[in-house]
């Protein structure tokens, strides 16, 4: 279970994240939605500590997050693999080479300088990319890879350190909604089969409620909604976007402007 107690972190005088108290079980899918600023990007980064809490405490089970240092620390970070808007792949790099790299904490820097990744790996890098439906685009650079296609790269890559729990942060935002739908598809089935936790920050709240059990509102940088997708009403969601078309009540003129 991840849990957050009491966690808080300031950026000089802004409060991105207000004492933030949750726990998530294993094996969930959690959508985390609110505003730009909301303190969604920097509730992930806490998590593997390429940021840290101004105050509180995070667990990984009984483990205390904020404790871990040196190999310990690397344990983890393989354990809780990340996902970014940006797909932080090598451009000159071809998509397999790319993808072991997701293998390297277990490996030497040698074996990465050279290449020289092990046969199981490179089984594994296959297998993940067919998964994903581009082990067609194995031996080709990632930089002539649609941005699609290169998020599912990234995903194959974070596959490859076997995760305990995957962090994708604004993973799909700058995608075309076709590839949206592609990659929330690739982490909904690989949260549903392989049991491992997802927890993914989202603009879009349409994808939020097709493919998130469980929705995280953060406004300010307090969670102000955690509940189960079918309890995002209207209401809901104005207190988490704070808008006013969310939270005046329809009147039959506007069905009518819809119906027109």
């Amino acid at each position: 279970m991840l849990e957050f107690r009491n966690v808080t972190r300031r950026f000089g005088d802004v409060t991105a994240v207000d004492n933030v108290s949750l726990a998530i079980a294993p094996g969930q899918m959690v959508g985390v939605i609110g505003r730009s600023g909301a303190g969604k990007s920097t509730l992930l980064r806490m998590v593997n500590r390429l940021c840290e809490p101004t105050s509180g405490e995070i667990y990984w089970g009984k483990q205390p997050l904020l404790s871990l240092r040196g190999g310990q620390l690397r344990s983890w970070r393989r354990r809780c693999a990340m996902i970014f808007q940006q797909f932080n792949l090598v451009p000159r790099l071809d998509v397999m080479t790319n993808v072991l790299m997701g293998a390297l904490s277990d490996r030497t820097a040698a074996a990465a300088l050279f290449k020289a990744f092990p046969a199981e790996d490179r089984a594994r890098a296959v297998l993940e990319l067919d998964r994903l439906g581009i082990v067609d685009k194995a031996l080709t650079r990632a930089q002539l890879l649609s941005g699609g296609q290169q998020q599912r790269v990234a995903i194959a890559r974070a596959l490859m350190q076997q995760p305990d729990i995957i962090l994708a942060d604004e993973p799909v935002a700058s995608l075309d909604p076709f590839n949206a739908e592609v990659v929330m598809r690739a982490l909904e089935e690989i949260n549903r089969t392989r049991g491992i936790t997802v927890i993914v920050n989202l603009h879009a709240l349409d994808l939020a409620r097709r493919y998130c059990t469980r929705i995280i509102g953060m406004s300010s940088g307090r969670v102000v909604f955690d509940g189960l997708t079918s309890e995002l009403t209207p209401e809901v969601t104005g207190r988490i976007y704070a808008r006013e078309e969310f939270t005046r009540p329809v009147l039959q003129q506007d069905l009518t402007e819809s119906a027109a």
